[in-house]
């Protein structure tokens, strides 16, 4: 009776998952419009690359350039258009979808090298642990944009002769955020680990005899699951964060590739035009730009909730 007892508790527990998503608001809007965002950027690709289409490509530049927005002549004219006289929208959406994969791949690095870092230095502990960290002290009082620069100066020209210009600026900008964000992963993962390593869980797996390496992913990693997912959930917002002010400033994505980052850099002289106004060039990429990323925050924010085991009020 008491197994049947608790697993009939079990499955009442795992059919409440849904509802309590539902319930959590922030997890279900915030989850719900990155994954609108993230389906309409990689869906219409093919359609904004397509040659002839006015939300990429425009023959009349000089008469459609810098034209606002206009809902008659079909969805190419919809957010305006740019000083080539391409299609805001189509432009935004790609951009989107560029900006998203940087910081979701910047993300998964980070994750990585955080995860590795942080239960080396958490279990095995002693000198490992000092080094392991001293290292990640050292990195942090570096200058984020000078390390930037000089990932992009020392991996970029030889990777552009193995994979071309664009590959290569979107590559090097992969490795160049994601080798800079891990460092607060590292720390978060070292402190649980630390906190886990004795417990009687993983001394009774020492005393069996069991690999450092299955102790890891068999014991200490699915109880790490619920920091670390939410942390790489907030992490993907920091890194498109990240490759946007990166390519305000010039120093990220190159031309004519777009990103939300880009894309107000380039509309924000026109957009502060005191003669003729052009706000449509600066608004529709950074209004979008603060969506998803507002999006992302309550995604992580909800998944926090979600799968905090101390929160009294989730039933067991």
């Amino acid at each position: 009776m008491t197994t049947m007892a608790i697993d009939s508790t079990l499955g009442r527990s795992r059919c409440r998952w849904p509802a309590r998503i539902l319930r959590n608001r922030r997890l279900a809007l915030g989850g719900g419009f990155a994954a609108l965002m993230l389906l309409v950027c990689i869906a219409t690709l093919p359609w904004t690359n397509a040659p002839g289409s006015t939300l990429y490509y425009n023959n009349q530049q000089s008469a459609q350039a810098r034209q606002p927005p206009r809902f008659g002549d079909g969805p190419g004219y919809w957010f305006g258009t740019d000083a080539l006289g391409r299609g805001m929208l189509g432009r935004c959406l790609i951009g989107g979808a560029i900006s998203l994969l940087i910081g979701a791949t910047a993300a998964l690095i980070s994750l990585v090298l955080g995860v590795t870092v942080g239960l080396v230095a958490g279990y095995r502990g002693g000198w490992v642990d000092g080094l392991l960290m001293r290292m990640v002290d050292i990195l942090y009082g570096l200058p984020y944009i000078l390390m930037v620069i000089l990932f992009k100066i020392a991996l970029e020209p030889p990777l552009r002769r193995i994979m071309g210009e664009n590959a290569a600026n979107l590559v090097v900008l992969f490795l160049a955020i994601g080798l800079v964000s891990w460092l607060t992963m590292a720390r978060v993962v070292r402190g649980q680990v630390l906190s886990l390593r004795t417990q009687p869980f993983v001394e009774a797996a020492r005393a069996c005899g069991i690999r450092e390496r299955r102790i890891f992913i068999r014991h200490l990693l699915p109880n790490l699951a619920g920091p670390i997912i939410v942390y790489a959930t907030l992490t993907i917002p920091s890194a498109i964060l990240q490759e946007s002010f990166l390519s305000f400033l010039g120093v990220g994505i190159k031309a004519p590739m777009p990103t939300w980052g880009s894309l107000a850099s380039d509309g924000l002289m026109p957009a502060l035009n005191t003669i003729q106004s052009r706000w449509w060039m600066l608004v529709f990429p950074c209004t979008l730009l603060a969506l998803t990323l507002l999006s992302l925050n309550f995604l992580g924010d909800g998944l926090r909730d979600l799968l905090d085991t101390r929160d009294s009020k989730l039933e067991t």
